[in-house]
């Protein structure tokens, strides 16, 4: 026999041998709630020798039932975020949702509340992470979570120690086949004969049937973790696959590496006889995931109780007593009827006749009719053991009338809520091992996720209300403009981001932010949030918030739009939007629009005021500057008519043709900045003019069409760009240069 499964059979014994007592108790729970096997046989035989009932009154699945549906109400749900380098918080939420994506398709009803139902009435229930193509025609996996509908097919690690088992390092999932069934699916599979081999285990061989396991085992292993020149760090065995490559990038590893370790998980199909098949797991964790009741440590061994393992013996007492009262007023002797020596012989047959058989009428002799004695009823002691025995039922499990939904002996509201949370919180182990089970889940989904969605691909992507969108992963994607709907209708602001991938020849074409969806890149974490459904929470914020409203005198439209908005009418959301007076969204993009240009045009008012200063300033300095040239003028003439002053620098010639000069500059910067004033003021004017224009076809465009409005717009904020823009007449920098000159 081969080691690995020499060791494979020996592991798995030793599983079953620890598990033994934990599975006989889950058996008998599973009957006596489950199917009413609630009677011990041998007084059940005896009582049926006897002719005496055997009442089955069972209250237990009611209490059961409470527990399971009130975890539905309340699904605690997954949420992703980043806890390493490389992780990105948009893609922390993508993975969010495709995993709400995987616990859709798998159906959450059936493979998360089943565990849950196992674990309220026996203690365990499991299910199971695989991996599948996506379809028949496609490459493409998909991740799935399944139950385990046979809570006795699986074996899990007696050594475990983790609350949710995540350190499982054997599980073992059991079935039975036809010699012809295991031919068909391992057709050399070899033909079993244990009978004829002594070393075989005849448990593995039962009447035409093969036990098969699928053996799953987790090692650890030894491995150096590589460090690149890019930041990036790699295992080994992954480098060296990719060294070449790596290298024709030019990147290439800063250090020998450290040693770590991680684990392998294999998977092995096998028999008594044989290892069948053998099969690489590609996550770090055994994906066999348990849901436990409530957990009992005694002498370094686990025990695992359900909701029911107290209450047996007080639902047997109950059947018990309620099956004596039945049988007290049944077999109760029938009172007689009392009447005069002489009555009954009118009709002696039916009078003798009248306690077992329904007579229409019955005559009798003389003046006074028979009458009837009086029943005592049922014992007054056995009715009083049936209500201790439901007392009890209460008590243990702690769920009590007001938890159930009944009237109890609690009157006002507050105490019926009171007792309500009592039994929740009676109960809460059980949902919180749930909450621990579901994050189990969730982490080696994250785990799986990078392995499994490992190549450019489109997923499905599901939010908190149920509403889905496709997005392109591993891949860089450029985010599209909203777009409008399939009637016509502008684009629900609300409505999720839409994507579309792009390649390198397109990265250079497009402007803005390039995202990378990348989920094999960076590290993330799961945590589990417990609460109503997003539904509920829906519906109870839109109670509140009805009675908040009702309460207060003026409420604005806008409160009232909200609130229709998170009803489940048909149409709330146009409804909320007619009832708040939202506007049409392609006007509020016009107005926005005209926001927009009046905005600019108040940018080029305020840029041609600063204009018309400067040119007053500069006036203002020529009108000065001809001033003084004025002044010496008159200075210069006065000297003239004065003999023998005239400067002794320069000849009477040449001091005339000076101030000729100087005058002729101050005259050309004169009549310059006249047409400088001219032009300004002629731009004022256009300016102006185009302003009102403005105005009165904004105020046409709230009221009318919106089109031809825009293009208007759009064509006079040119013409103000033209004008503000245009060269400055010539002569105006050499104007200024010329007053710098001293006359």
């Amino acid at each position: 026999m081969d080691d690995t499964l020499k060791e494979d059979l020996e592991a798995f014994k030793l599983a079953e041998e620890a598990e033994k007592d934990q599975r006989s108790t889950m058996l008998e729970l599973l009957k006596f709630v489950k199917l009413g096997q609630q009677w011990p046989d041998a007084v059940r035989k005896k009582r049926e020798l006897e002719g005496r009932p055997c009442l089955t009154v069972n209250r237990l699945p009611a209490f059961g039932k409470q527990v399971i549906n009130d975890a539905r109400q309340n699904r605690p749900a997954i949420k992703c975020h980043p806890v390493g380098d490389g992780a990105d918080k948009e893609v922390a939420e993508i993975l969010t949702r495709l995993i709400r994506d995987i616990g859709d398709t798998s159906k959450p009803e059936v493979a998360c509340d089943t565990p849950l139902a196992f674990a309220v009435n026996c203690g365990i229930g499991y299910a199971t992470v695989n991996i599948d193509y996506a379809d028949a025609d496609t490459f493409d996996k998909d991740l799935r979570i399944e139950r385990v509908s046979n809570i006795f097919s699986v074996y899990g690690d007696p050594t475990s120690k983790a609350a949710d088992s995540s350190d499982w390092n054997r599980a073992y999932i059991t079935d039975k086949l036809t010699e012809k069934q295991l031919k068909k699916r391992w057709p050399k599979a070899d033909k079993v004969n244990f009978e004829a081999d002594d070393d075989r285990d005849e448990a593995w061989f039962e009447e035409e049937r093969i036990r098969i396991a699928e053996c799953w085992t987790r090692e650890k292993k030894k491995t150096k973790l590589i460090k690149l020149s890019d930041g990036a760090v790699m295992l080994e065995p992954e480098y060296l696959k990719l060294k070449d490559f790596l290298d024709a990038q030019g990147i290439t590893a800063t250090s020998d590496g450290r040693d770590t370790e991680i684990y392998v998980v294999k998977q092995r199909i096998i028999t008594g006889a044989e290892i069948l098949e053998e099969n690489d797991w590609p996550g770090k964790y055994i994906p066999i995931i348990p849901c436990y009741g409530d957990e009992v440590m005694v002498e370094n061994k686990r025990t695992f109780n359900g909701l029911f393992n107290f209450a047996m013996d007080s639902q047997r007492n109950y059947n018990y007593w309620r099956t004596a009262t039945t049988e007290l007023v049944a077999l109760a002797p029938k009172t007689p009827f009392i009447g005069p020596v002489g009555a009954f012989e009118g009709d002696p047959d039916k009078w003798a006749t009248a306690n077992t058989e329904s007579h229409p009428y019955i005559g009798y002799e003389g003046q006074v009719a028979p009458q009837r004695q009086a029943f005592a009823g049922p014992p007054a002691g056995a009715l009083q053991e049936a209500l201790n025995a439901s007392d009890d039922l209460k008590n243990i499990m702690g769920l009590h009338d007001a938890s159930l939904g009944k009237q109890g002996n609690e009157t006002s509201g507050r105490a019926i809520l009171a007792r309500q949370r009592e039994g929740d919180t009676a109960t809460f182990n059980f949902i919180d091992n749930q909450s621990r089970f579901i994050a189990h889940t969730g982490r080696i989904l994250i785990d799986l996720i990078p392995k499994v969605y490992d190549v450019p691909r489109i997923v499905r992507a599901i939010k908190e209300d149920g509403s889905n969108y496709s997005v392109p992963v591993n891949q860089k994607v450029q985010q599209l403009p909203p777009q409008a709907t399939e009637d016509g209708q502008p684009p629900d602001p609300a409505a999720p981001p839409q994507y579309q991938p792009v390649d390198q020849e397109q990265q250079q074409e497009i402007s803005g932010l390039i995202k990378v969806f990348d989920l094999t890149a960076g590290k993330y974490d799961v945590t589990v949030e417990s609460g109503p459904s997003f539904n509920t929470r829906r519906q109870e914020a839109s109670a509140q918030m009805g009675e908040f409203i009702r309460s207060m005198p003026n409420v604005p439209p806008k409160a009232i739009g909200i609130l229709v908005k998170n009803m489940d009418w048909p149409g709330a959301d146009d409804f909320a939007k007619a009832i708040a007076g939202e506007k049409d969204p392609q006007l509020m993009q016009a107005e926005q629009a005209i926001n927009q240009l009046k905005q600019q045009l108040g940018q080029m008012q305020q840029q041609l005021q600063d204009k018309q200063m400067e040119m007053q300033l500069k006036q203002a300095e020529l009108q000065i500057k001809g001033m003084e040239a004025q002044t010496k003028a008159q200075q210069a003439q006065a000297a003239m008519n004065a003999p023998g002053e005239a400067p002794a620098d320069h000849s009477f010639e040449q001091w005339k043709t000076e101030m000729q000069i100087s005058f002729d500059k101050w005259k050309t910067e004169q009549d310059n900045a006249v047409k400088i004033a001219i032009a300004e003021m002629s731009r004022q004017t256009s300016l102006d003019t185009t302003q009102a224009a403005i105005n009165d076809q904004a105020n046409q465009l709230v009221n009318s069409e919106l089109s031809p409005v825009l293009t208007e717009l759009a064509g006079g904020m040119q013409a103000i760009h033209a004008h503000i823009t245009q060269p400055r007449a010539p002569g105006r920098r050499e104007a200024r240069k010329g007053m710098n000159t001293k006359g």
